[in-house]
């Protein structure tokens, strides 16, 4: 392939008002937790509008492999088509691959459940893959008595020799590189033979509305979980999970990007079956984007921003909603004052260093970013067009999106990175910007 190829010609549209309503996809979050919870249930379960993108199918994929049953199936929901997946579960066994492509939920996730079949299950993925981190969950595995081959890497690539069940017990982790090496043990803790009692020692837990998230569908599936704010400890007793029927959210991280477009150019976007409880993250853009310059309504449509197109300057701590942060950043660089955007040296370890690409970018097109440890310092400056690179991240490629929207000939490398975690970003922008 011609390397101009992989270029997409970002949409410009300047300050021309918009007025627009769509719908989001479902949560990768949601789909991927449910995914692994379903696999364990003692009988099927339905998943209603179900993510489908790279993640979720590199999911859905190493399930099947495992030997779980799962069917596609467009059903007739109140005379239209609606998208469900089918989950038998099923003996887990081996031998079998799983790719996990550059997915953090199939990587930290799917090993834990592994470890429960009977025979070897291999692990592999995309070459960002081996660089990020899955210590934790392997030395936690081992700590229980998993017998896993990672050549002393303690990353992939690796072979988990499943016994076919898990003793469970007491353990303590260091989750602060990532809220995932929590959440991967507790989700197959109903099936270990004692439960589990995970204790976090180390750095503060980045994206804590995540653990609670997972919290909260282990319940909705019939776990016995206690949480124990005051030590950092989480309880999950055996016992058996329950088949159900579940409706996904829409993902709302992945309306960042659309919403920014009023943001940006002013106008008004409607995001439909905006949930109006939720543990998932992206549902502060509400507070956050109304601080900007927003203003933010909800309805039966669902949630509606509407901005004059200004946008404010930001300080924040982003260390619980770090996915936000390249949609926050974007906005930042074409805002009408400084931004400090605090906490987020997490991403570092995320598709990529997302603070090292963010001010590589953003610099390359006139912007002024200072990069420090932990946070981004963005003080708004005249852009211009050019190359904006996205390092396999699909947040990285919606941002450079929000920029093309104001900023005439910006080219987004790899637009099809999005797929990652939305079906097809370039033919959603464009419906509603053309």
């Amino acid at each position: 392939m011609n390397k101009n190829e992989s270029l997409w010609p970002a949409i410009f549209r300047g300050a021309r008002p918009v007025d627009v309503s769509l719908v989001i996809p479902g949560s990768k979050s949601v789909t991927n937790r449910a995914l692994i919870l379903a696999a364990q249930a003692d009988s099927p379960t339905t998943l209603r509008r179900p993510l489908v993108s790279r993640d979720s199918e590199l999911m859905v994929q190493g399930l099947q492999n495992l030997g779980i049953g799962i069917v596609e199936q467009d059903a007739i929901v109140n005379s239209g088509f609606e998208y469900q997946l089918t989950v038998t579960p099923a003996p887990l066994s081996g031998p079998a691959r799983v790719d996990v492509g550059n997915a953090g939920t199939v990587m930290r996730f799917l090993p834990p459940l592994a470890a429960l079949a009977k025979g070897e299950i291999s692990f592999d993925g995309d070459p960002r893959s081996y660089e990020r981190p899955l210590g934790p969950v392997i030395k936690a595995l081992e700590e229980l008595g998993v017998e896993i081959d990672h050549g002393g890497r303690y990353s992939l690539p690796m072979i988990v020799h499943g016994k076919g069940k898990i003793p469970g017990g007491a353990l303590t982790i260091d989750a602060s590189a990532s809220s995932q090496f929590l959440s991967a043990l507790l989700l197959v803790a109903p099936s270990f033979e004692n439960g589990i009692v995970v204790t976090h020692k180390g750095g503060s837990l980045p994206s804590m509305p995540h653990i609670d998230m997972t919290v909260a569908m282990l319940r909705d599936f019939g776990a016995n979980v206690s949480v124990n704010a005051d030590t950092n400890s989480w309880s999950v007793k055996p016992g058996a999970l329950h088949g159900r029927e579940l409706v996904i959210e829409p993902d709302l991280s992945n309306a960042a990007p659309f919403l920014s477009i009023a943001m940006v150019c002013g106008g008004s976007v409607t995001i439909a079956d905006w949930p109006t409880h939720t543990t998932q993250p992206g549902d502060q853009l509400r507070s956050i984007l109304t601080s900007m310059g927003a203003s933010v309504s909800m309805s039966q449509r669902g949630l509606t921003l509407a901005s004059a197109g200004e946008i404010h300057g930001i300080d924040i701590d982003l260390h619980d909603v770090g996915e936000l942060t390249p949609s926050i950043a974007a906005l930042a660089a074409l805002a009408d004052s400084p931004s400090h955007l605090r906490g987020i040296g997490h991403l570092r370890l995320h598709e990529t260093d997302r603070l090292a690409a963010l001010t590589r970018e953003i610099n390359a097109l006139g912007g002024n970013v200072k990069e420090h440890e932990t946070s981004l310092e963005i003080t708004p400056a005249p852009l211009h067009g050019g190359v904006f690179h996205t390092y396999d991240d699909h947040r990285l490629a919606t941002a450079g999106a929000v920029f093309g929207l104001v900023v005439p000939g910006i080219e987004v490398e790899n637009i099809a990175t999005t797929r990652k975690t939305l079906p097809d970003f370039p033919g959603l922008w464009s419906s509603l910007l053309v």
